[in-house]
Order: structure tokens, then C-alpha cells, then sequence
């Protein structure tokens, strides 16, 4: 994909955008959105009412409504889903009613079956439908997508990962371990299945997911371009979420994701990468996401990431962690 070659929105331009959830990612979409000055916040709505009403008045949204039915009585062009991942293919589902363009955050099911049968509905519907994967569009990662044009031969990709199930138990999220897999380790394992080229070949789990009893996961993944991924994860267990990609030429660190250093070939030092303060002044990825959802709701060329995509990498996560 090209993340950084799509046509700008005209200065006259108007969209409609409507917010599903009112907790902290809504703000943060809020906060992007609220920047781009072609964008007009026409209505939210979400199951606490109170939090909804808190955030129009942050954000000068228009209306705060009962129900998705009552969102679409305001027209809107564009409809952002930011609630639960628990509860996010259900609101797709609904939403799939109205030949929306949308942008829902991730996963768009708890497992594969459940993203398929989504993904279904979505196929037999007038809804246009994006996901959230703002981690591609982070600065570093956009960074890093240019340099690698440059490298030839095959990238070693190598993806740390950490999850804290017990943590979200305590929060009372009703989310099992496998399926926090798939709401959360996508964020990780994702990069391995954007960056690495060709289709993925074999997954092949060297330490299996052992449910509650797990500490460590581990797979490699393998590309018919060469390219080759590598998968580890803890649980329950400290440890950071980091990108190591490897070639001949020069290797490229993201760690934290935010970040990008490069060893060139011969180097012992790291050379750290200066990058744009708009992933400091927004939630990383998020600011640019927002243009292109907006430029995909226009009709315009853009970036934002399909269902399609979504899939390879939710396919990916199943065979990682398969039982």
C-alpha cells in the first residue's frame, strides 16, 4: 500500500461525521478529527448517555442521540465505531443497514469465524467499511515503509508482543485469552503481515498458546516473496511490544512502536530518526487516519485500511494461536 501519495481533500469540501462510543478512543478520534477543517461533528451516540453529552460539549458536536436508527436521520457521510471490541461486529452489523462509509476500530470479531461472518454482511450491504489499523500510519512506520523501497532482498521480521488478560479481568471486560489474541496482539501482529510480502506460506507455532497456562508464544512465518516473520509474545508477564525488521543492507528498530533508529550495514550505532510531531500532538497514526477516512467518505484516493486487509492478518492470528 502507498501511505503517503493520496490526493488532498478540496478546501471546500464538507463532511458529515457521526461517533458511535464515548470513551477514550472516541475522544481521541474526536481530537483528530476536530482538526481537519472540512469535517463537521454532526452527532454521537453511545450506551452512557452522560459520557456522549461530555464530549459534545468538548468537541461542539451538533446532536447527541438515543440510537443508531436516530444517527441516521442526521445524513452523515462518515461514521466513526469506537466501542468495546467485544461488541464491535455487532455495531458493523447495524450500521451495515445504511450505505455509510465507515470506520470502525479493530477487531471486527473476537476470532476469525466471527470477523468472517461480518465480513459477510458487510459484502452483501451498500456500507463501505474501513478498520482502524492507525499503526500503519504512524510516522515511524511510514518511515520505515520508505526506507525498506529502497533494500533489496528478503526482510526478516521480527514482532514482540505482550498481553495482560488478567489485568482486563479485573476491569470486568467479559474477554477470554484467545480472544484478547484478536482485539489486542493484532496491533502487533499486523506488522507482520503488512511488511512482509507475497502470501504467507506457513505458520508454524514453535511455542504453542497453552490458554491460561501460558508465558511464552512463539511462531515463524513465512512469505512466498522470502520474506520471513518471526512472533513472540508473554503473558501475564512483563515485556515491551517492539518491531525489529532485517536486511542486507540496514536494520530498523521500532521501540517503541512510536520510534524509529536504523544500523546500517558496518555500523554499531543506532541512528535514531527525527520524525513528525503529529503522532506527539495526536494518538500515533490517528491525525492522518482521520484525512484519509474523510478522503475514503469523499470518494477520493486514499489509504485507509480494508477488510481485506484485516483479514490476512486475522487469518494470521488464528494460525499463531491456534488450539
Amino acid at each position: 500500500m502507498q501511505y503517503l501519495h493520496t490526493q488532498l481533500i478540496p478546501q471546500d469540501a464538507v463532511c458529515r461525521v457521526a461517533m458511535i462510543g464515548a470513551g477514550y478512543m472516541a475522544r481521541e478520534h474526536l481530537k483528530a478529527f476536530a482538526d481537519i477543517r472540512q469535517v463537521r461533528l454532526v452527532g454521537i451516540t453511545s450506551r452512557t448517555k452522560s459520557r456522549a453529552e461530555a464530549l459534545a460539549q468538548e468537541f461542539g458536536i451538533s446532536l447527541v442521540v438515543e440510537n443508531i436508527a436516530e444517527l441516521a436521520d442526521l445524513k452523515p457521510h462518515l461514521v466513526i465505531i469506537t466501542v468495546n471490541a467485544e461488541h464491535v461486529h455487532k455495531v458493523v452489523a447495524e450500521c451495515c443497514s445504511y450505505p455509510w462509509t465507515i470506520l470502525t476500530e479493530k477487531p471486527v470479531g473476537m476470532n476469525l469465524h466471527q470477523y468472517m461472518d461480518t465480513m459477510a454482511i458487510v459484502k452483501s450491504s451498500k456500507a463501505r467499511v474501513f478498520i482502524a489499523l492507525n499503526r500503519r500510519l504512524h510516522a515511524s512506520t511510514r518511515c520505515l515503509l520508505t526506507e525498506l523501497q529502497q533494500c533489496q532482498g528478503p526482510r526478516f521480521i521480527e514482532v514482540f508482543d505482550q498481553q495482560e488478560p488478567k489485568r482486563l479481568r479485573q476491569l470486568n471486560r467479559q474477554i477470554d485469552d484467545l480472544e484478547l489474541a484478536f482485539s489486542n496482539s493484532i496491533h502487533t501482529i499486523d506488522f507482520i503481515s503488512f511488511l512482509g510480502r507475497g502470501e504467507i506460506s506457513s505458520v508454524r507455532p514453535a511455542l504453542p498458546w497453552k490458554g491460561q497456562r501460558t508465558l511464552a508464544v512463539a511462531a515463524s512465518v513465512n512469505f512466498t516473496s522470502g520474506d520471513m516473520g518471526m512472533y513472540h509474545a508473554v503473558w501475564n508477564a512483563p515485556g515491551p511490544w517492539a518491531v525489529f525488521v532485517t536486511t542486507h543492507e540496514k536494520r530498523f528498530e521500532l521501540r517503541p512502536l512510536e520510534n524509529l533508529a536504523i544500523q546500517p550495514m558496518g555500523k554499531r550505532v543506532l541512528d535514531e530518526i527525527t520524525l513528525s510531531d503529529i503522532d506527539i500532538r495526536f494518538k500515533p497514526g490517528l491525525r492522518i487516519q482521520s484525512e484519509e477516512a474523510v478522503k475514503a467518505a469523499l470518494g477520493l484516493d486514499n489509504c485507509c485500511s480494508s477488510l481485506a486487509d484485516a483479514r490476512r492478518t486475522m487469518e494470521l492470528i488464528d494460525a499463531i494461536y491456534a488450539k
